[in-house]
């Protein structure tokens, strides 16, 4: 995820020196092949970066904060005021305030791999000490990367339930439609073409109309067609529960990170 927010980052400003930190050496130097990405220690990123992306996973953090406070906690007495920007599920700000035991901005967000090709989900919320040209600055900076939407830190679980792990569920979908297909006798690369472009185009529907997705279902649902009877055959196998439960253990599960 922090590769794929990097990338939209460096796509919106080439020309600025992006740092980057990560144990995979590999995935460095293909930043720095593919963006001119310059290759850093988490010390020297701590010490230079404006706003310090931090896409680690929960169990992880802890031990990279502590290795960075210091480096901070003297950016902070100097008069700077970089900003940590957080992807890490459950994590709450005051979490970070917490174990870096310093008062500093943070802005939290929960991003999606679409983000990659500039079609992400991004939800975002901030400390208070955030200040609005803060926040203008990280908003232009993550502009190529998608929808960036301010959600209240109490939600942020819930959203990220729903579009932070939504794209594995809705691969789940399409794999299956086009397995339907193939069952059907449909070429493999077609039937994942057409279900493929058939969910973007249907999102992109009810994005540009508002329109609610069981008005348009009932548009494309003539009676007595095979499109009823493929939904009555939805219905029996229970998708649609099936769907919801997984949101809501996607939810549960980001309740359980919080608390580790």
């Amino acid at each position: 995820m922090g590769g794929a927010v990097c990338s939209a980052i460096c796509r919106k400003y080439p020309e600025e020196t992006v740092l980057v930190c990560d144990m995979d050496s590999a995935k460095t130097a293909d930043f720095r092949e593919k963006y001119g990405c310059e290759s850093v220690d988490s010390r020297t990123l701590a010490a230079q970066a404006d706003y310090i992306f931090l896409g680690i996973k929960p169990q992880y953090m802890t031990d990279v904060l502590t290795e960075i406070r210091d480096v901070l906690a003297a950016r902070l007495d100097a008069g700077e005021r970089p900003v940590i920007v957080t992807m890490a599920a459950g994590l709450t700000m005051q979490w970070f305030r917490d174990v870096l035991a310093l008062e500093m901005p943070v802005i939290r967000i929960m991003p999606n791999i679409p983000v990659s090709v500039g079609q992400g989900m991004i939800m975002y919320t901030c400390t208070e000490d955030v200040t609005e040209a803060d926040k203008a600055e990280f908003l232009d900076r993550m502009a190529l990367a998608g929808i960036l939407d301010a959600l209240p830190e109490n939600l942020i679980d819930a959203g990220t339930a729903v579009s932070g792990c939504g794209p594995a569920f809705l691969c789940l979908i399409l794999e299956a439609m086009a397995d339907g297909g193939v069952a059907c006798g449909l070429p493999r690369q077609k039937a994942m073409q057409y279900a493929a472009q058939t969910l973007l185009g249907t999102a992109s529907v009810l994005l540009e109309t508002g329109k609610h997705p069981g008005v348009f279902k009932d548009e494309v649902t003539s009676p007595g067609g095979s499109t009823i009877a493929g939904v009555k055959a939805m219905e029996d196998a229970g998708v649609r529960a099936g769907m919801m439960e997984a949101v809501m253990a996607a939810y549960r599960k980001n309740l359980e990170l919080g608390k580790k």
